[in-house]
């Protein structure tokens, strides 16, 4: 059957309708702060919970008294994901929830000691992960990791 441009136009239009509704659906979702332990005085939040997802803000290997735990790039990396498990806990999910990892590292070659830390903790199946080197960390840190985790239905 031939369709005229103006039947096409509708068909057009009734689809950009229904993916604008959509899209409505998910701005719409509620979001809430999620805030571990005393607030740090930062302009930021620990994580940001939108509908099922939880945004995980970048945690370095600190301490609950926002120090950097003493021994180099294996107990940071332990540290921040203690940290990265506070905020998961807070929010309702479990680890296992985190899909996406991002790792920042003041030195790439601590690549190995961080994975075997990083390895030890994580749940099968691992999250998807990037690991960056970048020029300087806050608080002369040596790492510092950032998270989205989804809850399972």
């Amino acid at each position: 059957m031939h369709k005229t441009f103006s039947s096409w136009l509708r068909i057009g239009l009734a689809a950009a309708v229904v993916v604008l509704a959509i899209s409505a659906i998910g701005y719409s979702q509620a979001r809430r702060a999620i805030t571990v332990g005393e607030s740090k005085g930062l302009p930021f939040s620990d994580g940001m919970l939108v509908g099922d997802t939880l945004y995980i803000a970048g945690q370095e290997g600190s301490d609950a008294n926002n120090k950097l735990v003493a021994g180099g790039i294996g107990p940071e990396t332990q540290a921040a994901l203690d940290n990265i498990q506070k905020v998961v806990k807070a929010a309702g999910f479990e680890l296992k929830d985190v899909v996406a990892v991002t790792v920042y590292l003041a030195d790439i070659h601590e690549f190995g000691d961080m994975n075997k830390v990083y390895r030890s903790v994580m749940p099968d199946p691992k999250p998807t992960r990037a690991t960056v080197q970048v020029a300087a960390l806050v608080n002369n840190a040596r790492i510092e990791i950032s998270a989205i985790a989804v809850k399972g239905k």
